[in-house]
């Protein structure tokens, strides 16, 4: 008998899950599958990025770490010509340290680390505002962080050619640093999908 209601109870909860599934927006499944608004607010379907290793960097023109913005321009530049991007995303939620509007972060990552990675619109990584890709982003397992809030500005999520988060990296941790440059070449070294 406990078998029966096990078994019954089993196929009810799978019914329901299905069914709330199917009501639901399908979630995407992999973080390239967002539409995000560039620098200039033009809308960027993230999947032209697919096929390419991609870091993800929540960045800020005001923080301990904003000089990565020279070492993010170094790695781009010795790996955009084998298939490596940069999408940048400036936001205020650590300390108010991305007061700019989009217009100002532009004219600052130009002008002062001449950037030339695609810069994204200010959003917010953190919080009950946090937009949807940093909400997929934080519920993927990684390593060497794991999945999470983000701690702060500059924090790393390296996908490979497919799509998929492949790692994670803590604001600290530079993006020329072996750990990053060990896991980006690894994914350069893979076929396209």
């Amino acid at each position: 008998m406990r078998i029966i209601l096990m078994t019954m109870a089993a196929v009810m909860l799978g019914a329901m899950g299905r069914h709330v599934l199917a009501e639901g927006p399908a979630a995407p499944k992999a973080a390239l599958a967002f539409t995000m608004k560039d620098i200039d607010g033009k809308e960027v379907d993230l999947s032209k990025y697919q096929g390419q290793v991609v870091l993800v960097v929540n960045v800020a023109s005001k923080c301990g770490f904003t000089p990565q913005y020279a070492e993010l321009q170094k790695v781009y530049e010795q790996y955009r010509e084998k298939g490596f991007v940069i999408l940048a995303f400036p936001a205020n939620n650590f300390r108010g340290q991305e007061p700019g509007t989009n217009a100002e972060i532009k004219e600052f990552c130009t002008s002062k680390y001449a950037v030339t990675f695609p810069l994204f619109s200010k959003i917010s990584v953190k919080g009950d505002d946090m937009a949807p890709l940093y909400t997929y982003l934080t519920g993927v397992e990684t390593a060497p962080q794991p999945k999470g809030d983000i701690t702060w500005n500059f924090e790393k999520f390296l996908l490979g050619r497919n799509g998929a988060v492949v790692a994670r990296f803590a604001p600290k941790t530079k993006p020329g640093d072996e750990a990053v440059t060990k896991a980006l070449e690894a994914e350069l070294a893979k076929a396209k999908p």
